[in-house]
């Protein structure tokens, strides 16, 4: 893995790097919101409305009502009984660990994000190195035959890191007799995967043996700087009267000024990315002997670095860096968005088929 590139500018389709304009087929912003300009005209809407920042505690005797109509919207688009919106997506995630700490023994899946680690990080990694399906076979063993009665079980909705879709029909081999609390992170498919982009709050709520939350940026899919969470009406009170979510400024009213108002853009962009994808993958040759992929989903992986090479030179720039920690192995992907267009994917399409790993200078 070479050194980090910079820019001064937001990429979108394109990058440009050292004056030269590269294809950008990185980063997280799958349906292009952050470049989207309709979508930046309802924030500049915002801003005029709320101003630049809510520089006040959502516990004030004054309260903005735009926090409510979007809480309200989440809880009735996922179905979940409530919601509530914070700062960011890692706030979201520590303040769940804080408020669900008493709540019984974490187990963590392999990949769960730094953001609901709790204090003992060995923890937290001790399963990085098995596959989703053999942790949940551990998982779903021990708490049946454990003593113990409380449980907090934290994963990912789907890993989009190697892109691999998980599974969850062993939810409902967890004890019903026993608490357990399954804590989902969602931030790379709430806005892309799911019903309308929903995300998998709909398709975990069956699970009755278990109380479900699910937690998610909005930073991905939807370019807005905060994080959610889904859950029980208990749950999302335990959370507002949290000193995390009390003593923490909110999310910055305009964008979520903007997310009400961009049903139909935000709609129209989930459909071009879906067409983009379904283009994507039939030019590319024996797709599934090149990447490891998610049907409808914008994410491809490598484990060959040599092909981030070899599209460099073709003047495409893909995801590949260390994570999550500087020692890490770099996770190599081709991510497309929104923005990308017919030609795009042709020009894209025609560089991975040229690549050949045992000859990676061609």
């Amino acid at each position: 893995m070479g050194a980090p590139f910079y820019t001064d500018l937001l990429p979108g389709r394109t990058v440009t790097l050292d004056g030269e304009e590269f294809l950008y087929c990185s980063g997280t912003s799958y349906l292009g919101m952050a470049c989207n300009e309709a979508f930046q005209n309802l924030v500049v809407e915002g801003l005029r409305r709320y101003g630049t920042n809510y520089s006040s505690s959502r516990r004030s005797n004054l309260r903005l009502e735009v926090y409510r109509q979007v809480e309200e919207q989440l809880a009735r688009i996922s179905g979940a009984e409530a919601a509530v919106t914070m700062s960011s997506g890692f706030l979201m995630g520590q303040t769940l660990v804080q408020v669900l700490r008493r709540r019984g023994r974490f187990l963590y899946a392999p990949g769960a994000h730094p953001a609901l680690w709790e204090n003992d990080t060995a923890a937290a990694q001790a399963n990085a190195q098995l596959s989703f399906e053999d942790w949940t076979r551990q998982v779903v063993e021990e708490v049946q035959q454990s003593k113990e009665a409380s449980f907090v079980i934290i994963c990912n909705a789907l890993d989009p890191l190697w892109a691999r879709p998980y599974t969850f029909d062993w939810l409902g081999q967890l004890p019903a007799h026993k608490s357990i609390t399954v804590v989902v992170d969602d931030s790379h498919g709430f806005g892309v995967t799911g019903p309308d982009g929903v995300g998998i709050y709909p398709e975990l709520s069956k699970y009755k043996n278990v109380e479900l939350v699910v937690g998610s940026s909005f930073g991905k899919a939807l370019g807005i700087p905060a994080g959610f969470i889904l859950g029980s009406r208990t749950l999302v009170e335990e959370v507002k009267s949290s000193p995390y979510f009390g003593g923490a400024s909110p999310a910055i009213p305009a964008y979520l000024y903007a997310y009400l108002q961009a049903g139909e853009i935000i709609a129209e962009a989930r459909q071009r990315l879906q067409q983009n994808i379904h283009t994507f993958t039939g030019l590319v040759e024996q797709p599934e002997a090149r990447f490891s992929f998610i049907p409808d989903y914008p994410v491809f992986s490598t484990s060959m670095e040599s092909m981030a090479e070899h599209l460099h030179r073709h003047r495409i720039l893909i995801s590949n860096f260390r994570y999550p920690t500087a020692e890490s192995p770099p996770i190599i992907r081709v991510i497309l968005n929104s923005l990308h267009t017919a030609a795009d994917l042709q020009r894209l399409a025609e560089a991975v088929n040229q690549f050949n790993p045992d000859n990676v200078f061609k």
